[in-house]
């Protein structure tokens, strides 16, 4: 059996390092979901990620889901039997977008891109005159690639804009009201910095207001989950058991970035993706994602010819006890994603990776 007490450097495309804070928060002891303690605690989490996601949402919460629970929570609560949803795809979670919808009854309209581009706003906006939804990835994980949503909130017309941003939130810049974001759903694992469990997500009233009123799935309806975090009139119902101690995490993470800087943060990140992309290039290693448009959390790297992929990276695990990522779909051998994300984000985590894989290229 493998030491349970070994510790990785996680530099992949998630989990990433957490936060000690979010770490220490999680041996709190358990409150009951609904005692005044746990109630207090639930509300501060819901107003700092109002500051991360940048929306005055009163329906902002942390769903008792992963990031791909919140993907299908975005889409059961705004589509259903015959709605027109527009998807712009250009990496595997658009793809997973387009099934997710799909399972939803909704009449999909996918608007494909080359893996590693940016989404095109105009080709999206132009692929159906009057969508249910649009939707796209903000930061897409798979390819290192980073998307403007503003274009699409401010071309939407009537349609309701639905987000991915997993791996933006709490590292990059995220305004939700300003980009007309009506529904948002992210994870906590990346930038923020804490153990995968939860769904950072937010509703816009215009989105409540236009909701499947019986969606297919009771436990991700998000007129229930507003009324267990008092958005509708500060009176609490119950609806399930939340995890306490993750939110607990949560809670902690959040209050440690916001007392660093959330701006100060986002400086951080972009400075450790750029010094990451620059040091990569350095070593004559190509970039997969497009120039202009690549992530400063996740860096996409291609592998070099003659290179074996595995290889290297169980060398990173062996001998630096470090991981970095293999690429997905058809770049799986080819392909290396590398996270700078959380407390990772900094210039020594950037001097280890270069080195180790510099190292590992060598001798691998």
């Amino acid at each position: 059996m493998p030491d349970i007490l070994t510790s990785r450097f996680l530099f992949g495309p998630g989990p990433s390092n957490c936060y000690p804070e979010a770490m220490a928060a999680l041996a709190y002891p358990v409150l009951g979901h609904l005692d005044p303690v746990f109630i207090e605690r639930l509300d501060h989490t819901c107003e700092g990620l109002r500051t991360v996601w940048g929306t005055s949402n009163a329906r902002t919460l942390p769903l008792s889901a992963t990031g791909s629970g919140g993907m299908e929570a975005a889409f059961v609560n705004t589509v259903s039997d015959g709605d027109v949803a527009v998807i712009a795809v250009n990496g595997l979670f658009g793809v997973r977008m387009c099934e997710v919808a799909r399972r939803c009854g909704a009449t999909v309209v996918r608007v494909d891109h080359e893996w590693g581009q940016p989404v095109d706003a105009d080709r999206v906006l132009s692929a159906h005159p009057n969508p249910k939804v649009i939707a796209a990835v903000h930061a897409e994980t798979s390819v290192g690639v980073l998307s403007d949503i503003a274009a699409l909130g401010a071309g939407k017309g009537d349609a309701l804009l639905i987000t991915d941003a997993v791996t933006s939130i709490g590292g990059l810049e995220l305004l939700a009201d300003d980009w007309g974001i009506d529904v948002g759903y992210a994870g906590t694992q990346k930038c923020l910095g804490v153990p995968p469990g939860l769904s950072p997500f937010t509703v816009s009233d215009r989105a409540f207001e236009r909701r499947v009123k019986d969606p297919r799935s009771w436990y991700l309806d998000i007129g229930l989950l507003g009324g267990y975090v008092g958005a509708a009139s500060g009176a609490r119902t119950y609806h399930h058991t939340a995890p306490v101690t993750m939110i607990a995490g949560l809670e902690a993470a959040l209050d440690r970035i916001l007392a660093e800087g959330l701006d100060v943060v986002q400086a951080r990140h972009r400075a450790a993706g750029a010094a990451l992309q620059d040091g990569l290039q350095e070593m004559g290693l190509e970039l997969f994602a497009a120039e202009g448009s690549r992530l400063p959390s996740l860096t996409t790297v291609k592998v070099p010819d003659g290179v074996n992929s595995a290889a290297v990276r169980a060398y990173l695990l062996e001998n630096f006890s470090m991981e970095i990522g293999s690429g997905v779909g058809e770049f799986a051998d080819t392909v290396w994603r590398i996270g700078m994300m959380g407390p990772n984000a900094n210039s020594a985590s950037v001097t280890l990776v270069l080195g180790a894989l510099k190292e590992a290229i060598a001798k691998a």
